[in-house]
């Protein structure tokens, strides 16, 4: 019994694509974020194609997008590196060992030494990388650059080399796990995104109204905070309250921790996510985490993406084979 010629080329391109992906382990995780913003960037180059723009201009528009997309996230994180990180580690440092809370009668001191010493040497070394670091990002984003336009302008290739290799009667389950990885990539990048900048926006206002005099560092950390699950800016919000409270200040701690909480913690995660919820991977929250941070731990940066993603796909799988399974046969005449 010979095998089928597709199923031998799926096999080799299987073993090819490990052997590249062993040889480029440096920049695979660069290859794997252009993978899938270019996936989800599919449906604006066909827009984009159906409005009268050819395939090559199509994909270049998408690409200058994603890229400006890119360069407009990082930048806050670059600023607050470069611009305000000693400031930041100044203050960390400047913190005293101890604090003793005395609210209502109840008294207690919470000791801020080990954590003190651990996130002061984070930064420091996070200092360090990022000078290093600069040449080698330069070329990880040409890498970007360059597979997301090469997929955007190869896309009918691309998805009929795909699709080829799984049999006729598998494809309604192919086209069930590409509508879910779209939807949790857009569920990532997309909700996210506009969640965090909206956080940003108004931590900006509320920070500078508390008369904090690095306002706009403090908003671009809420703003990065809030790609962190479960916890968010309400961490940041935390450690302000913590650090008013250690200087002898509790009027400014109860204000930030109030109105951080509610305006800055809260406020955005009502206000956005429900208006694009519709589009977003029906995940639930425990199930993000647990991706979140598996992925973190197991893959580095990279895992932030990649564990919700197999996450969504795992719980997407077991819904077909439920459906599968349940199906109720069709009664013959």
């Amino acid at each position: 019994m010979t095998l089928d010629r597709r199923y031998v080329l799926g096999a080799l391109f299987g073993l090819l694509t490990l052997a590249a992906a062993l040889l480029i382990a440096d920049v695979l995780a660069t290859v794997f974020f252009a993978v899938t913003v270019a996936y989800l960037l599919f449906p604006l180059r066909e827009e984009l194609t159906r409005r009268g723009l050819s395939p090559w201009g199509a994909s270049f528009v998408s690409t200058v997008t994603a890229v400006a997309a890119v360069v407009l996230l990082a930048s806050p994180l670059a600023f607050v590196v470069v611009r305000r990180l000693d400031a930041i580690i100044a203050f960390l440092a400047s913190l005293p060992p101890t604090v003793s809370l005395d609210l209502y009668g109840f008294s207690t001191t919470v000791s801020l030494t080990d954590t003190r010493a651990l996130v002061v040497a984070f930064g420091r070394r996070l200092a360090r990388a990022s000078a290093l670091a600069a040449p080698v990002l330069s070329l990880k984003l040409t890498v970007f650059v360059m597979v997301v336009f090469a997929l955007l302008s190869r896309t009918a290739d691309t998805h009929r080399a795909m699709i080829a290799i799984v049999p006729h009667g598998y494809r309604d389950v192919a086209r069930a796990l590409n509508r879910r990885t779209r939807s949790t990539l857009f569920a990532i990048y997309v909700l996210q995104a506009a969640t965090a900048a909206g956080t940003f926006v108004v931590a900006l206002v509320l920070f500078f109204l508390l008369g904090y005099p690095y306002f706009l560092t403090l908003a671009v950390l809420s703003a990065i905070l809030q790609f962190l699950p479960v916890v968010g800016p309400s961490l940041l919000v935390g450690l302000l309250a913590v650090a008013h409270l250690a200087v002898g200040d509790p009027t400014q701690a109860a204000l930030v921790f109030v109105l951080g909480g509610l305006f800055v913690a809260w406020l955005p995660d009502i206000v956005i996510r429900p208006r694009l919820a519709r589009e977003t991977a029906d995940l639930p929250g425990s199930l993000y985490f647990v991706g979140f941070v598996g992925g973190l731990l197991t893959l580095g940066t990279v895992g932030i993406i990649a564990g919700p993603l197999a996450i969504a796909l795992v719980v997407e799988m077991g819904r077909i084979l439920s459906s599968e399974l349940n199906r109720v046969p069709v009664a013959e005449d």
